[in-house]
């Protein structure tokens, strides 16, 4: 199992728009990807590849999200992942 600590910088936090692009980019992984909100203690480890489990995340901007992935493609995920991230959420 692969995984990474992000720190979400876009303005909206995971709001609808990025919290799609964030699914859609897990969706072409075979791999299981998971996401929880690092900075809510006790916050829920969800699927990242469904749209209301991220909307459920509440992430919001300058919050850090733990990513799990596992699988056959699992570091090619996180680093997808981890460049939308990265770019705000306009593409890598």
């Amino acid at each position: 199992m692969a995984e990474t600590t992000l720190t979400i910088t876009h303005a909206g936090g995971l709001h609808l728009r990025a919290a799609a692009r964030f699914v859609q980019t897990a969706a072409q992984f075979a791999s299981a990807v998971r996401l929880r909100n690092a900075s809510r203690p006790g916050a829920p480890v969800l699927d990242a590849k469904s749209l209301l489990g991220i909307m459920q995340s509440g992430v919001a901007q300058g919050q850090q999200v733990w990513i799990s992935a596992e699988g056959p493609d699992a570091d090619a995920a996180l680093e997808a992942l981890r460049l939308l991230v990265e770019h705000d959420f306009e593409g890598s």
